[in-house]
């Protein structure tokens, strides 16, 4: 592994372990009315978007991780969350309990990755529709799939919660939760 690839790995564990934190601070003081609040029938609601991160946390990021480590270049499956949420797995679901299952379950993965040497970095599993993947790539999609989702909720948190009070100052910004 290059020091850039060491590098590269330490800042996604600090993403990573920052994450619930981040989530904590956002979510405490919603409502469940705010929490389930959804922008358009086919979007993602606050709650839901929380129970997706528990969801990709051990159905897809640490399976992926764990087969990687243990198995010769194994095959991924594709994560089909627009399924998954069609058929109702994230509707429904307490905010703060999927908010506490997170925390478990992210603390779970720190735990089972910091102590990884460096040199597993390079290997490889097949994504069914990506190809070959590393599992610095891997470990980089994650903390970049946890900044969009931040940031996903941080739109709706506007959207709902603020934007409908600014009165004139709307003109001013947009918002697309």
């Amino acid at each position: 592994m290059t020091a850039a690839m060491a590098t590269s790995t330490q800042l996604v564990l600090e993403q990573l372990e920052a994450t619930p934190d981040i989530l904590s601070a956002m979510v405490r003081t919603l409502r469940d009315a705010e929490a389930h609040w959804k922008p358009a029938p086919k979007r993602f609601s606050i709650a839901e978007v929380m129970a997706h991160l528990c969801d990709v946390e051990t159905q897809v990021f640490r399976v992926r991780l764990e087969r990687m480590l243990n198995e010769d270049t194994p095959q991924l499956a594709i994560y089909d969350q627009e399924g998954i949420a069609a058929a109702g797995a994230y509707a429904g679901r307490d905010l703060h309990e999927s908010l506490k299952d997170f925390w478990k379950q992210r603390a779970d993965t720190l735990a089972a990755v910091k102590g990884l040497p460096a040199e597993i970095g390079s290997r490889t599993g097949i994504h069914e529709e990506l190809g070959s993947v590393t599992i610095v790539q891997l470990m980089n999609e994650w903390a970049f799939h946890d900044l969009g989702h931040i940031r996903q909720i941080a739109e709706l948190l506007r959207a709902s919660r603020y934007y409908p009070h600014l009165g004139a100052f709307q003109q001013y910004y947009s918002v697309h939760p």
